[in-house]
């Protein structure tokens, strides 16, 4: 079975997008950057780090250093499809991902955001 796509696709080439998205709502790069922190446990130099070696989402999520357990809190569809329903592991963080930018470009608070 192939993998899908996003798996192989570096995190740096999705990267500009989730900052774009965020900047065109009037939020900020630091934001987009705080949330993938929070989902995933790096620091913001191993971030930068992940970012400069085009690591893949795959590797990406395998090799964040903690995976945040309120991550399970969110809820919601992307792409149309539930994300507490996915039942790939991978594809869940990636939509886990995903949703919370959303929440970000459409004006949620980030303490609701990072489900504090």
């Amino acid at each position: 079975m192939t993998k899908h796509r996003i798996y192989t696709m570096s995190v740096a080439s999705v990267y500009p997008h989730y900052v774009t998205k965020a900047e065109k709502k009037g939020r900020t790069k630091t934001e987009v950057d705080e949330i993938i922190r929070w989902l995933t446990g790096y620091s913001q130099e191993e971030l930068e780090a992940q970012l400069e070696k085009k690591t893949d989402f795959e590797t990406f999520f395998v090799e964040a250093p903690q995976l945040n357990p309120s991550r399970k809190l969110i809820k919601g569809v992307v792409c149309g499809v539930r994300v507490e329903d996915i039942e790939e592991p991978t594809m869940q963080e990636v939509r886990y991902l995903d949703k919370l930018i959303d929440e970000l470009a459409k004006g949620k608070a980030m303490e609701k955001i990072l489900r504090k």
